[in-house]
């Protein structure tokens, strides 16, 4: 194989990877972990970390983050939106560490990142995903949930519109996937500024419950129902077909036919 013609390859495909699948990666002084994802992208290398007011800059093929920098004022929002953003990713992290074993999330401002005073109306997105995978196992998944979460402060509400998805892999002795997605709209009303983050939050994680218990209720009824419904017991004829003497009678026609042919 051409190097050259593997590499140019690599380097077109794994950031594309990498920001589909959202991983994660340790920030080399230890501040933490950067997730990739189209919200916090800066250019094809670098990454805005809102936590921590830091750009990660990526090697994609190696999938190592290489250096930190502080992030410039023009990548942040304003201190007033940040106090917002602040109170999300608080009360987010707090969730998605009881809910998600080795979960990763993230809360980026898309719009309005320069309103400074109340009144203004900006959106926040809300990112978490998690990667389970266990090749020993023969198994391997990953949820994703993106929240678009619009604050007008005038009207003191707050509207999200969400997508979950989900994947999941299992492959001892067959292949079996399964790929969910869904959206999800509602509206909160934000009693006071301080506790915005956890009143999204609840709602955030009322839905992905919801969520999680619908696919429980419907994949559990394949094995009780739907696979069962899949297949006949028994064929039209309301017969067993003996598969065990299939060869023996079409070796015994192949016989038949061809001592006719000989007569």
């Amino acid at each position: 194989m051409d190097e050259r013609l593997y590499d140019q390859a690599a380097k077109e495909a794994f950031p594309e990877y990498n920001v589909k699948n959202m991983i994660s990666l340790e920030m080399p002084d230890g501040s933490g972990q950067v997730l990739l994802t189209e919200f916090g992208q800066l250019d094809r290398s670098r990454y805005l970390d809102p936590r921590t007011a830091s750009v990660a800059v990526v090697d994609h093929v190696k999938q190592v983050c290489t250096e930190v920098r502080p992030a410039d004022d023009e990548d942040l929002p304003s201190a007033y939106v940040e106090g917002f953003r602040f109170s999300v990713d608080a009360a987010l992290m707090k969730y998605v560490d009881d809910a998600f074993q080795g979960g990763e999330c993230s809360v980026y401002c898309t719009k309005g990142k320069d309103v400074e005073k109340s009144g203004g109306e900006f959106e926040l997105t809300v990112v978490i995903c998690n990667s389970s995978y266990s090749p020993k196992n023969f198994r391997g998944g990953c949820w994703q949930s993106v929240w678009r979460v619009l604050i007008n402060e005038e009207l003191r509400t707050a509207t999200l519109q969400g997508t979950i998805s989900v994947n999941a892999h299992y492959f001892e002795e067959g292949n079996v996937q399964l790929e969910s997605s869904r959206k999800f709209n509602d509206t909160v009303t934000l009693q006071d500024g301080k506790d915005a983050g956890t009143t999204i939050v609840h709602v955030i994680e009322h839905l992905e419950s919801v969520y999680l218990s619908s696919l429980e209720e419907q994949y559990s009824n394949l094995s009780d129902r739907t696979f069962k419904e899949l297949r006949r017991k028994l064929p039209v004829t309301r017969t067993l077909f003996q598969w065990d003497k299939a060869l023996q009678l079409s070796l015994t026609r192949e016989i038949t036919r061809e001592f006719s042919n000989k007569r």
